[in-house]
């Protein structure tokens, strides 16, 4: 007897895979009504304008990293590393993970024709944002909803703010990340999360409650740090002229030079490095806390192929396999009745609630 078949596809926003692929990229992402909220021609124009002076500069940036985004393989790895566990986990399953980016290619058009003719039984839509936004994850599921037509029972993971193996795998890395240089004291943690415009949030959007209940859950295994634990949640990558969640991670350097405090910076909201990490982070944001004077910075890896980060994925994968359908949270989270675009009130992407 053959072994039902079981797809998991992974989304993540893409990058560009070359110096040709950033100005097109930026056209991809500015275009989305998700995140220019203009109509059509309107948002067309605009985001042409933004492609276009913003890629020189883009191309830099991803000039430092090689010319290129390591989106995409650092996604493939972890991909393979999570297949490998459903396999063994569910060996009367035939488990293929796809990967599905929003912006770049793979894009869903493709990924869903190939999740086509491996014709599964079950599937399971996995985003890698562990917080749900309507700029990313509902974005990304609506645009694979308009593109799949093939076969299986299908199940989506809108969220796992606080799902076990992501809160210890954060905890654990930060305290590796300041042990392993010199546990310097006194420090700051910085959760820095990509940043979101305000009206975003006052739209419905659980967004930000997600980073920091999470930036909570990871502070509260943090006592090797000391007990008298000093944190913050912050926001990094704002563009354009909207007012933007705050504190924004400059500042809260800023805040912890005046302070007479060193910096620890976890990435809470980016499970791979990219260019928000090796970038903003790794560049623009350490010559900041030098010039202002913090004592120390030390920024955290992002998750990756952590083995406890995989384990929690494939435990949320289960989680939605043991449901019959619609959207769900991965982790112990429920949103307000009243966040209009948390998806588990089956309004942000247009489905019946399961």
């Amino acid at each position: 007897m053959s072994k039902r078949r079981l797809a998991v596809v992974l989304f993540n926003l893409g990058g560009p895979d070359g110096p040709k692929a950033v100005r097109p990229f930026l056209f991809n992402l500015f275009n989305d009504p998700a995140i220019i909220t203009l109509p059509g021609p309107a948002r067309l124009a605009l985001a042409s304008l933004i492609s276009t002076t913003r890629a020189k500069s883009a191309r830099a940036n991803y000039a430092r990293m090689g010319g290129g985004s390591p989106l995409l393989p650092e996604t493939t790895a972890q991909a393979g590393v999570l297949q490998a566990s459903l396999e063994q986990a569910h060996p009367d399953l035939d488990v293929r993970l796809f990967i599905a980016m929003r912006y770049w290619a793979p894009d869903s058009k493709q990924t869903a024709a190939a999740v086509k003719a491996f014709a599964p039984d079950e599937i399971v839509l996995l985003p890698l944002y562990p917080q749900f936004s309507s700029t990313t994850t509902a974005s990304s599921l609506a645009a694979w909803r308009k593109v799949y037509d093939g076969p299986g029972v299908s199940r989506a993971v809108c969220c796992y703010p606080l799902a076990e193996g992501f809160i210890e795998a954060h905890a654990r890395k930060i305290v590796e990340a300041w042990q392993a240089a010199g546990s310097p004291q006194p420090v700051r943690v910085l959760f820095s999360a990509h940043g979101l415009p305000e009206q975003v949030i006052t739209g419905g959007d659980p967004y930000q409650a997600q980073i920091e209940a999470a930036a909570a859950a990871i502070a509260a295994r943090l006592q090797p740090l000391g007990t008298d634990l000093d944190w913050q949640v912050c926001y990094q990558s704002r563009v354009g002229r909207l007012k933007w969640l705050g504190p924004y991670t400059p500042q809260a350097l800023e805040g912890a030079a005046r302070d007479g405090k060193g910096v620890v910076v976890c990435p809470i909201s980016f499970v791979s490095e990219h260019i928000e990490t090796l970038v903003e982070l790794d560049h623009e944001y350490a010559e900041l806390a030098n010039s202002f004077g913090c004592t120390a910075y030390v920024r955290v890896p992002a998750l990756g192929v952590d083995a406890g980060f995989i384990s929690a994925l494939a435990g949320i994968v289960q989680k939605a396999l043991d449901r019959s359908g619609g959207t769900e949270p991965g982790s112990a989270w429920r949103c307000p009745a009243d966040w209009k675009h948390c998806p588990s009130h089956a309004r942000a992407l247009g489905e019946t609630a399961a």
